[in-house]
């Protein structure tokens, strides 16, 4: 391989990386109301039940401010240290909850995160439980059946029994509890004081219309998610045409929907089988139900079925502790930690350490990165001191080049018997940036889907590590800025952190090549101008920290 063609595939590799950063950054930052379908029950044929459909359509003069839906009939109020909200007696419907421990905004007013919202509502989100039968004759609670209820609230402290005497016999009676969390415990039993063995199936359902501002294109997956016969599936919103569903068998697990921070899930019984479909209703409404085995319950017997419904906060090691104590598959993958799960979840862990440690996440994401710049300190020296010697052996080059510049063949020869001489590897200045990126998309993950991070502040005007720096130029220019060119402080001073640390490395020899890489600050700089601003600063840090170990070495070298 001649010099000649050397270079042009330098050049060709420059253009690509210059290409996927583009790429990258596009990927990272993408530039009448209708109620969840409620039929009194599905149809269902003599063999086979099915899990409830909403069909409940509405137009935008349908559509009522939730405080005025809440207070038009009985409600059963919900409440510990993390959520609070209410259950509506008719259809015993979950469809009011709000998550006490985090606001909307920074703002000191700000109201609490709504999780769930009632029907006839902007956003309806709601789960319920039940039996439906294929049994004629047969009638089951459904979302118009008023419910007796015993308990006036419920608490950790203080379960609620829900009761409803059917006119074929049957008595249903439901308990509904909560943990200190956000985990609710239904448990469903059916009295048959029939004169026949009667036939049901145990389901439930969430249903959902995202807001219209719901992110439905980001690199943390927004959508339907769970966990089905051990294996995880999403679906984002736009993945699903309207009247388009998917059924799956499955032994346990768990389903439901996911938003950057927020999450609820049905988590199903680990020895029973039941089917779970995920369905596009119509143009904005989405569900995910399942529909358990039969459950026979002869005359004079009881039937019972137990079912858990989570919906709140992803704190990922409340996730972990219920994964391990109530034997949930995978209930941590309700967190979108990304292709490097192996490396994104320690990374949380580390930070979380940290914070703990330091109290104040800022701090604790800088001290990540000189703790990571020492576990990497022996591969960087490495590649440090090979680049030191590639400068070093800048002046010999160029007198090669001058002897043999006519004769390529011979230049590349004499280059690499230089090389071999000097016991240089010149490719061996990648091996840092390769480790890094794997290190960069964990870390970036992190700070992504990371609530500990939410609203986390540091230093001056950085509220929020995990939002961009709002320190913008036109903030402190007030001049019109186009968005993508409107970036903050902290990505400046990365840049040129970026463009110093460049300087110090050997050019390339050719200088289309040389040009598009001294291109890579500036897009570096634009591209992680829209990041977390926790990213940025660890990446500026990381960038000081390698400036002054490549300095150490390059003066060890005699440079």
């Amino acid at each position: 391989m001649n010099e000649e063609e050397n270079n042009m595939k330098g050049i060709i590799l420059a253009t690509l990386l210059c290409a996927l950063v583009i790429i990258i950054s596009r990927y990272l930052f993408p530039v009448a109301e209708i109620t969840p379908q409620t039929t009194e029950q599905a149809k269902i044929s003599e063999q086979t039940a099915t899990a409830p459909a909403r069909e409940e359509t509405q137009t935008e003069s349908e559509i009522f401010p939730v405080d005025q839906i809440l207070s038009s009939a009985p409600r059963i109020n919900i409440e510990n240290e993390a959520i609070e909200g209410s259950l509506r007696v008719q259809g015993a419907r979950f469809d009011d909850l709000l998550l006490r421990k985090y606001k909307q905004t920074l703002s000191a007013d700000s109201a609490d995160v709504e999780l769930l919202a009632p029907a006839k509502t902007k956003s309806p989100y709601y789960a319920e439980f039940g039996w439906l039968s294929t049994q004629k004759g047969v009638k089951t609670p459904n979302k118009d059946t008023i419910w007796t209820v015993k308990g006036k609230q419920l608490t950790p402290d203080t379960p609620i029994i829900m009761e409803y005497n059917a006119p074929q016999g049957l008595r249903f009676i439901r308990t509904v509890s909560l943990d200190k969390n956000y985990m609710f415990t239904i448990t469903d039993s059916v009295e048959n004081n029939s004169n026949q063995t009667i036939t049901l199936y145990p389901y439930g359902l969430i249903s959902r219309t995202p807001a219209k501002d719901t992110e439905t294109t980001s690199v943390v997956h927004h959508g339907i998610t769970g966990v089905l016969d051990n294996t995880l599936h999403e679906i984002k919103f736009n993945d699903l045409d309207e009247g388009e569903s998917e059924k799956y068998q499955t032994n346990g697990g768990w389903a439901g929907f996911s938003d950057r921070y927020w999450f609820s899930a049905f988590i199903l019984d680990n020895t029973n089988h039941q089917t779970v479909k995920t369905s596009r209703i119509n143009k904005e409404t989405y569900q995910v139900d399942y529909l358990g085995e039969p459950i026979k319950i002869a005359q004079g017997a009881v039937g019972t079925t137990t079912v858990k419904f989570f919906a709140g906060a992803k704190e990922i090691k409340l996730l972990d502790k219920y994964q391990k104590q109530l034997n949930i598959p995978k209930f941590d993958l309700a967190v979108d930690f990304g292709w490097y799960y192996f490396l994104t979840k320690p990374f949380f862990y580390i930070l979380d350490f940290l914070y703990n440690l330091i109290g104040n996440m800022g701090w604790a994401i800088l001290l990540f990165a000189f703790l990571l710049r020492i576990a990497m300190y022996p591969i960087a020296s490495k590649s440090y001191d090979s680049m030191s010697k590639m400068k070093k052996l800048q002046p010999k080059i160029k007198t090669l080049q001058e002897r043999y510049g006519d004769d390529k063949m011979k230049l590349q020869q004499e280059t690499m018997n230089l090389y071999r001489k000097e016991k240089i590897n010149p490719a061996a200045g990648c091996l840092p940036l390769l480790i890094q990126i794997p290190v960069f998309f964990s870390l970036y993950k992190v700070l992504n889907i990371a609530i500990e991070i939410r609203h986390a502040p540091f230093i001056g005007w950085i509220k929020d590590l995990s939002a961009p720096d709002p320190l913008t130029i036109s903030v402190w220019t007030h001049l019109p800025i186009p968005s993508i060119l409107d970036i903050g402080v902290w990505p400046i001073i990365m840049g040129i952190t970026m463009y110093i640390q460049q300087k110090l490395n050997p050019a390339p020899t050719n200088k289309d090549q040389a040009r598009a890489f001294a291109m890579l600050p500036l897009i570096f700089t634009f591209m992680l101008g829209h990041f977390a601003s926790g990213l940025v600063i660890y990446w500026t840090l990381t960038n000081i920290l390698s400036l002054i170990q490549q300095k150490i070495i390059m003066k060890k070298n005699g440079i």
